[in-house]
Order: C-alpha cells, then structure tokens, then sequence
C-alpha cells in the first residue's frame, strides 16, 4: 500500500526538490503539493493523507500551527532552513526534521523512518499480547532539550519516567536526565508498544517491569506507584494468568 502523500512549502524551489525525491520512492504517492498552510488543511479535510512534509515558517498558518489545528494529523516530516524550530517541530511528534538545503542521502534515512512507522500502524495489534511480539527490529529515538541543547536518546535505555512539578526526570542505568517538559507531552512521544502510563507522574517500559503487584510494579530496585484511575489498564498488561506477565509481588 502507498503513503499518500502533500508536500506544503511556500517556497517553489523547495518544494520541487522535494518532489523530485519523492518521485524516486516507489511507496510513496504525492498527492498534492499546498504552497500555504490554509492551503494544506484545506486539503487535509478532503483527502487521506499519510504524511506530510511540512515547512515550518510560512505566513498566514505556520507549519507547527497546522498541526496543532489537527486533531489526528498524519506523519510529519518538517523541512525548515530554521534550526531553532527544531525543539518545537520534535515536541509535536515529528518523524523527522530536515535542514534545508536537503541533501537526498538524508531524505532518504527521514523515508527509511515513514515506513518503518507506516508498517507499525497497519498492524492490527491483538488484545493482550506481549507487547515485545511487536518491537521493531530498529532503535526508536526520542529528543530531549537538555541545557539548550537537543539529547538525543534510545527508548530501550529507559528505566523510566517520572515527573517532578514541571520538569520530568527521564532515569537510565547510567544517568538521569531532567528536562522542563509536561509529563503527558512525554507520553505522546513514546513507542506506544512499549511504554505504558500507570500513574499520574509515572511512565514505565513494559519490558523493564520485573513484579507487579495491584498497588506497584517494581523496575530494578524502584517501586512505582499505580494509579487509582490507572489501575485497571495495569491489570490487563500484568495480569498473573498471563504466562508472559511479571512475577505477582503479593
């Protein structure tokens, strides 16, 4: 099946490298190409679309605009010459971002992630699986903003996630990372087959839970609280009956 596809650049030259890239991708299928944000939306009401390359800075409705507008926008890939807007674009839950002028290797490597993406939304997942069936084979990366800096890191290195007021403290073996950020905007950029919410200021990775109790899972040493309102989803994934679930902490 083809992604269908808009390019969305006020910027003609722009916009024509980027559909001479798509062009040379079999499985990716341009739809139309919007010079104005007012333009795409328009275009997003009317048609089904996979994905989006997205300026970021144009008049009228700004690329990040457009997507806050959506209430189920498709994949997004930003293109900007703006660097700064990078934080911004990652916070919505881009793909990728790519720095204009695009050099066609690194389209190719924000194609490689579409697809992968693509082919894990297709999947009809059945209820109360291991969710380790349905890890992909690649490393899935998140970007934090670390002293005005973006961090990159691997999901697979989290222990977990924990929110302190307005900051999250995201811990791995090796270090503990603090970043201003809302927990639940965290959330949203995590692999939702690994990582499960089950309390107010708690993140967790599935395959990082060692015990479960109805009250508290354990990862390492760490006991994690579970939610009044968060505990039944945790007695679906933990449930003992299940031969793949945690050892039950009484």
């Amino acid at each position: 099946m083809s992604i269908r596809t808009i390019i969305v650049d006020d910027e003609p030259r722009a916009a024509e490298v980027i559909k001479k890239y798509v062009q040379q991708v079999p499985e990716i299928e341009l739809i139309s190409t919007c010079n104005n944000g007012i333009h795409a939306f328009q275009e997003l009401q009317e048609k089904s679309v996979d994905l989006l390359f997205l300026d970021i800075n144009m008049p009228g409705l700004s690329g990040t605009e457009l997507i806050r507008s959506l209430q189920n926008p498709p994949l997004i890939v930003f293109t900007t010459a703006h660097l700064e807007y990078a934080i911004e674009g990652f916070e919505l839950n881009a793909v990728d971002y790519l720095l204009k002028p695009i050099p066609f290797d690194r389209f190719l490597k924000a194609i490689d992630k579409v697809l992968n993406l693509h082919k894990l939304q297709t999947i009809a997942l059945p209820v109360f699986q291991p969710v380790k069936q349905f890890v992909p084979d690649k490393p899935f990366y998140i970007y934090m903003r670390i002293d005005r800096q973006l961090v990159k890191l691997d999901t697979e290195e989290i222990q977990w996630i924990e929110s302190d007021k307005d900051y999250i403290k995201v811990v791995t073996k090796k270090t503990t990372y603090m970043t201003k950020q809302k927990i639940s905007a965290m959330e949203n950029l995590l692999p939702i087959w690994a990582f499960l919410r089950v309390h107010r200021s708690y993140i967790i990775p599935l395959d990082k839970v060692r015990g479960y109790n109805p009250n508290y899972l354990m990862i390492e040493n760490k006991k994690i609280p579970i939610g009044k309102n968060y505990k039944q989803i945790c007695m679906e994934k933990f449930n003992p009956g299940n031969n793949n679930a945690p050892i039950f902490i009484d």
